[in-house]
This record gives C-alpha cells, structure tokens and sequence, in this order.
C-alpha cells in the first residue's frame, strides 16, 4: 500500500453531480487529505507550496460555510461570487481555487517527473 492508495479522501471518488459540478466539501476534504504528502517531500521546500496550498482550501471552506446549502458545489460558489462582483477580488473563494488548481497541476506534475525515475529534487520541479 501507499500513501495514495490508502487516503481516506481521494479526488478519483468525488461523484461529480451532472447539472451542477464538484461536491465542495468532497472536493476540500481530499485536498486537506494532500497536506501531509507535502511535508512527506521535504518541509523546508516545500513549505511555501503547504501555506499556499493551505491558505487556498481555507478560503474556500470560509466562503462554503458561511451557507453550506447554497455553496455546495464550487460551481455554485464561482457563480456566486461572479454575479456578485467580487470573483476577480484579492482572497476571493473564486480566486483561491484558481491558485489552488494550479498548486494541485504543480504537485502532480512533480509527482509524475518522481514515477518517472527523476532523482533531482530541483529537475522534478
């Protein structure tokens, strides 16, 4: 077994609902479930990736409990915060996913330069 194979919280078993997209909670509970694979890697590199990355779900858990109801899906919370004027607002919830997918894009292409036999830390990133 590995890491991966045996997380409580996997994006491979989100449901995605058809009409209305990625369940929220689902979906920040397996990226709060990625937080200890960066201290796995290296706590001094990777620190700064782990605050940003934590920084990022913590904003969008903010924005989803404040209604959990209504911003149960991250479309609906985008779609939100684009009729009310603030998705392109610094610490927006809108604008913390956009950084959080490109944190989730970098570590898994990282990730996948390690599967692929790179041994340097500083090549794989």
């Amino acid at each position: 077994p590995t890491f991966f194979s045996v997380m409580s919280n996997r994006f491979s078993d989100i449901e995605l609902r058809e009409e209305e997209g990625i369940p929220t909670e689902e979906f920040l509970e397996s990226c709060y479930a990625i937080v200890p694979v960066l201290d796995k890697l290296g706590p001094t590199v990777f620190a700064p990736v782990k605050m940003d990355f934590v920084g990022n779900i913590k904003k969008i858990n903010q924005k989803f409990i404040t209604n959990k109801e209504e911003f149960d899906t991250l479309q609906k919370i985008v779609l939100h915060e684009v009729s009310a004027g603030v998705a392109q607002v610094r610490n927006s919830a809108t604008e913390a996913l956009l950084w959080l997918k490109r944190g989730l894009k970098f570590l898994k292409g990282f990730l996948t330069e390690v599967k692929n036999g790179e041994k340097n830390i500083q090549t794989a990133l």
